[in-house]
């Protein structure tokens, strides 16, 4: 098992920069983390430890924490898939974690796991195409009006991640 602590300060720091908490349930908080550290020895990446790892990072790099889904997941549910990564609201009231929706495509996770079982039939074309059709179905591309800092996401980001402004500051950026 990877040491704790490197991992702890590294997400503290993402959470800090990112306008998030930490999980404010001590417990569940030790649990994802020795997780994390767990997938860390055995990957050599952290993967989610919610999620079941394909022990292949070219698969899995979606679900390395944090991952691609804390953001969308963190503003509609107030907590990403594992709990690690919270809201004010959440941090101030734990007894609303709880399980939320899976956001990763089921298409993906069973090529993560069809190629981890070294099956000769899984074609880069399904993720390739995968991650195509995600990335043009409901993303905007978000504009900080404060720093010009741009971002692809379906929600603007909580606050900059350059000049901290909160997300009122951001409007959808087009190109004409």
């Amino acid at each position: 098992m990877a040491d704790r602590q490197p991992i702890i300060e590294a997400m503290k720091r993402n959470a800090q920069k990112n306008g998030y908490y930490l999980c404010p349930d001590q417990q569940l908080f030790n649990d994802l983390i020795d997780g994390l550290a767990t997938n860390t020895g055995r990957y050599g990446y952290g993967s989610c430890p919610c999620r079941v790892a394909s022990g292949l990072k070219k698969y899995d790099v979606d679900i390395i924490c944090p991952c691609e889904y804390r953001d969308a997941d963190v503003d509609e549910y107030g907590m990403c898939y594992c709990g690690l990564f919270v809201n004010e609201k959440v941090k101030n009231d734990p007894s609303l974690l709880g399980p939320i929706p899976e956001r990763r495509p089921q298409e993906v996770i069973d090529v993560a796991l069809s190629a981890a079982e070294q099956k000769p039939n899984v074609p880069d074309v399904i993720t390739n195409h995968s991650k195509k059709e995600k990335k043009t179905e409901g993303v905007k591309i978000w504009r900080c009006t404060v720093c010009g800092y741009l971002c692809a996401r379906e929600l603007p980001p909580p606050i900059c991640p350059i000049c901290k402004a909160k997300a009122e500051r951001f409007e959808v950026f087009t190109i004409t």
